[in-house]
């Protein structure tokens, strides 16, 4: 039997040209990510929710963006990257419709699960489109042009999502997709290739159903236990046990399956192993700290949604501007001398963060030590994908995008949720954790007397994230030193 999906030679534009319309694709999927961690502090006010219940409006997004990504090498097979890519396209935009009409924090938690699972195939698809569409030699150039929505989301997003959320309303933050999304189907309807019958390959249900449900039970323990300050009870173990036993029932899987969801097996090769390895461990501390400093800015400064936008740029601006800039060496560098340099670079710039950071720390401080932080971080994550993709078989390349974007979205949702539950767990031990948890207690009661150690509430959750950041340094070793390898 035979599915669609596009022959390699068949392509009707050139490289570039796919790649910038990629690039507009995955601005919105950025975009929503960072316009929402701006917004969390107002949407926590208006639904009176705490933190550890509002951080599933950007925790569930991710969950459901990974839960598409290990099925996407499959889709693309089945129904065509192209088509596959255009449908995920309208979805997310009618997600983002859904999303802007929430009436209730469950509803915008539960249509922020439905932009993921559209979401969830825009950027690996589009990978796939690419390294299809690319040559060896090219590929670092247009990756790192592919890395523009990395650098425009971050940028415009908190700016444009603290002015709607001061001047017009939330929902706006998800209405603003809707022309995005119809610019984007335009464009790729007349500029991808047009699909061809190739084989189809089978669907790994049983790795589908072990996988994303694991994580996510994993994540719900965890974040539970923060909430009720106990991972005794038996609404925290029962999830967490269950997530385990899951994720062990899916790697059993993956490693006997004739096509697993994910091929496990792909990590016997060093170079891919360890470039993965970096990316997970990086992406845990890095991504992990993405609400921290809107919340900061707003909670212990008191700065509106449009300065903690503002204030946000210089990380945006260093880690766009890194990442194109390493796109174009890697070409030429091996990634075992790149990426632990830009790793022990993000490192400085956090721990000089960290260092200086306190109630009243001068935003000029701050702001010189966050483009080192997005420098380190936009130089470590595109050289770290192209070291797992560079020099794959066409027929590998789905299965491979999808495992790199998987360990990115997954690792990055799982710090996220963890350091969201110990910045909770801190700011409790400082105001009477009533109802609405800890930043609804700081929301009625203000910072008078406990702006400080606020502030130091937030330093230590920097530290702990930046701890794990600093483990990826031990695989990005590994990656390799020489051209030849």
């Amino acid at each position: 039997m035979t599915a669609i999906a596009e022959a390699p030679p068949q392509v009707r534009a050139k490289p570039m040209a796919i790649v910038l319309v990629l690039v507009l694709g995955s601005i919105m999927i950025t975009l929503d990510t960072t316009v929402v961690a701006v917004a969390i502090n107002r949407l926590s006010q208006d639904f009176q929710a705490p933190l550890g219940t509002i951080q599933w409006v950007v925790t569930g997004y991710s969950l459901a963006l990974g839960a598409m990504i290990p099925s996407s090498a499959w889709a693309v097979g089945r129904f065509g990257a192209r088509r596959l890519y255009l449908v995920a396209i309208a979805a997310f935009a009618a997600g983002s419709v859904l999303a802007g009409l929430a009436w209730n924090i469950e509803s915008l938690i539960a249509f922020r699960v439905v932009q993921g699972f559209s979401g969830g195939l825009v950027m690996p698809v589009g990978m796939t489109i690419l390294l299809r569409a690319a040559r060896p030699e090219e590929l670092g150039r247009l990756m790192s042009t592919l890395g523009l929505s990395i650098l425009v989301g971050p940028l415009a997003g908190p700016i444009l999502g603290g002015w709607l959320i001061d001047e017009v309303s939330w929902r706006w933050m998800f209405f603003v997709n809707l022309p995005v999304a119809a610019a984007v189907v335009a464009l790729a309807s007349r500029l991808f290739p047009r699909d061809v019958p190739a084989e189809r390959k089978r669907l790994d249900v049983p790795g589908l159903l072990t996988l994303s449900p694991g994580i996510a039970a994993l994540l719900y323990g965890v974040t539970e236990g923060g909430d009720r300050g106990d991972f005794g009870s038996a609404g925290v173990l029962v999830p967490l046990f269950a997530g385990a036993v899951l994720i062990v029932a899916f790697a059993g899987r993956a490693l006997t399956a004739r096509d697993p969801l994910i091929d496990l097996r792909g990590f016997r090769d060093r170079t891919f192993a360890a470039a993965t390895g970096t990316l997970a461990l990086f992406s845990f501390g890095y991504f992990g700290t993405m609400l921290l400093l809107p919340l900061y800015l707003q909670v212990v400064r008191g700065e509106s949604a449009t300065m903690a936008g503002v204030l946000g740029i210089p990380f945006a601006f260093g880690s766009g501007t890194a990442m194109q800039v390493a796109g174009r060496i890697v070409d030429r560098v091996p990634p075992g001398r790149l990426v632990p340099v830009s790793i022990a670079t993000a490192l400085t710039g956090f721990v000089l963060f960290i260092v200086q950071l306190s109630a009243d720390a001068s935003y000029w401080g701050l702001c010189a030590t966050m483009l080192l932080m997005g420098a380190g971080g936009g130089a470590t994550m595109m050289p770290a994908m192209t070291a797992a993709t560079r020099g794959l078989a066409h027929d590998r390349a789905p299965a491979a995008s999808a495992t790199v974007n998987l360990i990115n979205t997954m690792s990055g949702a799982v710090g996220l949720a963890v350091v969201s539950v110990v910045l909770s767990t801190l700011m409790s031990d400082l105001v009477p954790d009533g109802e609405g948890g800890a930043l609804q207690a700081v929301h009625r009661l203000g910072t008078a007397g406990i702006a400080e150690p606020l502030a130091d509430a937030f330093q230590h959750t920097y530290m702990f994230a930046t701890g794990l950041l600093a483990l990826a340094l031990i695989p990005a070793l590994l990656l390799p030193r020489r051209s030849a390898e």
